[in-house]
């Protein structure tokens, strides 16, 4: 017989009054990056605090009573505390300053929507990089004192945890989360009810909770449905991250986009900014609509202007099939009615999803709904923007590429949270303390010189040796879990060299990544590492989805190979990999290894963290190497190359990097002087330190999203609003006027000068008739587009030139003529387009309408005015 309790109490530690500041700093995550704080923690009881995966509220809830009366006594303790505290104090205090809001000054809210946010490790709700860089996006809002608030889902399992067979096959286990001992508290109301808001999915109305996590001065709130009122099939919505078919997907996206905007309504934020990070939160745009026709008495289409105008969208994924699709009927089943509540046909709302509106078979897409309702577009990196905007050209089938509204704002990391203590001290004695403030400072970085040679070698051994120890540990372990031999056991202790060149694979083990590509000639590989007078080592780290049987099988042969007894000392593959996996690796390893299938990689961060810590980087240009490489930072695999053979393509590049590793790595790092250092290594390590973390960190990112994005977005919603949200209207009558008119927009006759060439400097004239039918000649511009072309006649890059109005004719015909001035020689081509004049520049794109003139609009027989 089971016994079930009939009732559940969180009994919590009794704190001495004056331990009070340990319980506040254990309500906030700043410790994760402030190592400080996270020391007063670990003293108390270290190995406590590392089986609680340096949770500080579960850590006070097991700590003995006795020890906590005891610290009431320790003098060396309660100063530590206090220093701690004195500096939360401080850092938490501060204002933002004025001058973050623009020349308004009006202070306004960020709010940034994910599906996960990795924040430290006792917050287990993330699966890899999306979530990574979520948590580095929001610490380092709070490092920077912008008001931007998170909304993003409490899984009661999170990801899975990862543990391997005997031979090598990946299973999965799902903790569950208990919230009650995690740094989070539950939202309540100033009489102290529990916030909850309503959500209609299909059959039922589900109820929401959200939890309160403080990040510093920043704050996530992280919405459950896991409520007694509400069915077991609405309690499971927030169960699984990334769990269930495409009808559970659908159901969390809804919680998380729709009931994020009630619940942030719900206890008084009030965004002036959405930022959509990835699609997987795009129905936030429907509730917004929803929210100001209701509240506002707007239309639809001044409902749609307004979001559009303050809707950030960032796009992380390179291929379509990594984006989120629903079929039309289990869009149907879930939206039918919210259509009509946003007063709209269902055709409609699914068109807003679709690269083709009318295409009826084709499924709703979230990342199309997220780009066709914001202005402000982005990929994660340049290449990724380019990506990006090749891939999404059906939005926008009449526009060139280079038009298509999606920019690129390159990721970073939050440097702080991933460098080790060694080299944080190293930095605040050479750098000062502005690297922390102002990490994006290239002249703070310039002091990296100042660093001796012999400490920053020092600091970087140091870290490689914790990484061997943990690493011997944590394989001991794993082997053990399997039922290993107890010589396996013994091995486990030898494995590894501090002293020996390290390198550094973890990531995602998806084909794309290719962690088979340095495996692809184990008999060239082996002579690498098991070279008696140059020796080389490898630590690898990741999960494959639990769904990617390539995946695993890509880890079980990696595992095979790792037991080979010539390399067993030489590789290892870390179990369960996580934060403090990711930690200890981009801290302690020499080399950080990077080998995606160009493109795919949209940024990549990892490489960043190691680089942060000194390691140089050796990868494919994709993602952000693609714009970090230089020869004195680290090695290139290729030259950018793409191929249509991906056989031919593994096995050139496995060979390129065989050889980067033997005639380059290799030789470099193991060339000492007679003081024992390896002088050109550490002076590739500080050019990288220089040119790279000021670069590839989340405070750079994060002011780019806020003086790019954030503050013209809201800077234009407050201006539409005034006057009774006067502006508005005028904007969403004009572009309806647009809309419905456009059709009647043609160009009549296209007049340029018959020459064969035309000199540098020189004048060249266009002359075109258009034809506006009920639309006015402000309502449009007109331009010369131009550019290079090759022998095929594609235009190569862009001249854009705006033409003069200078005759109405009759029949609603205006005449317009430009004077060109090539300031460059060569090969170009010229046409005539016509764009709406969208008040708001960064619009003009958006609308996806433009007319180009064709071969047969130019008549050569027809003299140019004034000629």
């Amino acid at each position: 017989m089971t016994i079930s309790p009939i009732r559940t109490i969180d009994v919590r530690p009794r704190i001495p009054e004056a331990l009070e500041p340990l319980r506040l700093l254990a309500k906030n995550l700043r410790f994760a990056w402030d190592y400080e704080a996270e020391g007063l923690f670990r003293r108390i009881n270290p190995d406590l605090w590392h089986q609680t995966r340096r949770n500080p509220v579960e850590y006070l809830c097991r700590l003995r009573q006795e020890e906590l009366e005891a610290l009431v006594h320790d003098e060396a303790f309660l100063a530590h505390q206090e220093r701690v505290w004195q500096e939360f104090e401080r850092y938490t205090r501060e204002k933002p300053h004025p001058g973050a809001f623009g020349e308004r000054g009006n202070p306004f809210v960020v709010a940034y929507f994910t599906a996960e946010c990795g924040l430290a490790d006792c917050l287990p709700i993330y699966s890899g990089g999306l979530g990574i860089l979520s948590g580095d996006h929001l610490k380092s809002a709070s490092d920077l004192n912008l008001p931007i608030v998170g909304v993003s889902l409490a899984y009661q399992k999170g990801y899975f945890r990862q543990y391997l067979t005997q031979d090598g096959w990946q299973m999965e286990t799902y903790p569950v989360n208990q919230f009650s001992i995690m740094p989070m508290d539950r939202v309540r109301d100033e009489a102290g009810r529990v916030v909850k808001v309503s959500v209609d999915l299909r059959e039922e109305r589900v109820r929401v909770q959200a939890w309160r996590v403080d990040i510093g001065r920043t704050r996530l709130y992280l919405l459950d449905t896991n409520l007694p009122e509400n069915s077991e099939r609405g309690r499971s919505v927030t169960s699984q991250l990334y769990g269930g078919d495409r009808e559970m997907r659908i159901r969390q996206e809804i919680i998380l986009g729709i009931g994020g905007v009630r619940m942030l309504k719900a206890v008084g934020v009030q965004p002036a900014v959405c930022h959509m990070n990835e699609g997987h939160s795009a129905f936030a745009c429907f509730e917004r609509i929803r929210q100001l026709r209701e509240n506002d008495g707007l239309s639809f289409n001044e409902a749609l202007e307004f979001i559009r105008m303050t809707n950030v969208f960032t796009t992380h994924t390179p291929v379509p099939a990594g984006i989120d699709t629903f079929d039309p009927g289990l869009m149907h089943a879930y939206f039918d009615g919210f259509a009509r509540a946003m007063g709209i046909s269902f055709d409609v709302l699914l068109g807003y999803g679709r690269q083709e509106p009318r295409n009826r078979q084709e499924p709703f897409s979230m990342a199309v709904l997220a780009l066709r309702l914001s202005n402000w577009n982005n990929g994660v990196s340049r290449l990724h923007g380019e990506v990006s905007r090749k891939m999404w050209r059906q939005v926008w089938s009449g526009l060139p590429e280079v038009d298509r509204p999606i920019t690129h704002i390159t990721n970073g990391v939050h440097i702080p949270s991933w460098i080790s203590r060694g080299m944080a001290e190293n930095c605040d004695r050479y750098l000062g303390p502005r690297w922390i403030e102002d990490p994006d400072n290239e002249k703070v970085w310039e002091r990296v010189n100042q660093i001796p040679d012999t400490e920053l070698w020092r600091t970087h051994e140091r870290a490689r040796d914790r990484l061997v120890a943990f690493a011997r540990r944590r394989l001991r372990l794993q082997l053990a879990n399997r039922g290993q031999s107890n010589r396996d056991l013994e091995m486990a202790s030898e494995v590894l060299n501090s002293e020996v060149l390290t390198i550094g694979f973890a990531r995602r083990f998806a084909p794309y990544k290719r962690a088979h590509l340095i495996l692809r000639d184990i008999a060239r590989l082996e002579r690498i590492l098991t070279n008696r007078e140059r020796p080389v080592q490898i630590v690898f780290a990741g999960k494959a989805h639990p769904q990617d049987e390539d995946g695993k099988q890509l880890i079980k042969n990696l595992i095979r190979i790792t037991a080979k007894e010539n390399l067993r000392r030489h590789m290892v593959f870390l179990e369960d990999y996580d934060m403090e996996i990711a930690r200890r690796m981009v801290q302690g390893v020499d080399v950080w290894l990077n080998t995606p299938r160009r493109p795919m990689e949209a940024c990549g961060t990892s490489g960043m963290k190691a680089a942060a810590n000194g390691a140089l980087q050796v990868s494919i240009l994709d993602g952000w190497w693609d714009e970090g490489y230089h020869r004195e930072l680290g090695w290139a695999i290729g030259g950018g190359e793409t191929y249509e053979d991906p056989d031919f393509q593994d096995d050139l590049e496995s060979r390129t990097l065989y050889d980067i590793l033997e005639k380059d790595v290799v030789p470099l790092f193991y060339e000492r002087g007679a003081d024992g250092l390896p002088r050109r290594w550490i002076d590739m390590m500080k050019r990288s330190l220089y040119r790279l973390c000021p670069a590839f960190n989340t405070h750079r990112m994060v002011e780019e999203y806020w003086g790019r994005f954030y503050l013209p977005a809201a800077e234009r919603g407050f201006q539409v609003r005034e006057n009774g949200w006067a502006g508005l209207r005028s904007l969403a009558r004009w572009r309806d006027k647009i809309m419905f008119n456009w059709s009647g927009v043609a160009i009549r006759e296209i007049r340029m000068e018959e020459v064969e060439g035309v000199e540098v400097g020189r004048p060249y004239v266009v002359e075109v008739d258009v034809h506006l039918g009920d639309l006015e000649p402000e309502d449009v511009v007109v331009e010369v587009y131009g550019g290079r072309v090759d022998p095929s006649g594609r235009f190569l890059d862009r001249l854009v030139q705006v033409m003069s109005l200078t005759e109405t004719l009759p029949e609603k015909d205006h005449r317009y003529r430009k004077e060109l001035r090539f300031d460059e020689a060569g090969h170009f081509g010229l046409n005539i387009r016509i764009i709406p004049n969208h008040p708001n520049p960064e619009s003009r794109h958006a609308m996806g309408l433009v007319v180009w003139g064709q071969p047969g609009d130019r008549d050569p027989d027809l003299p140019v005015s004034g000629g």
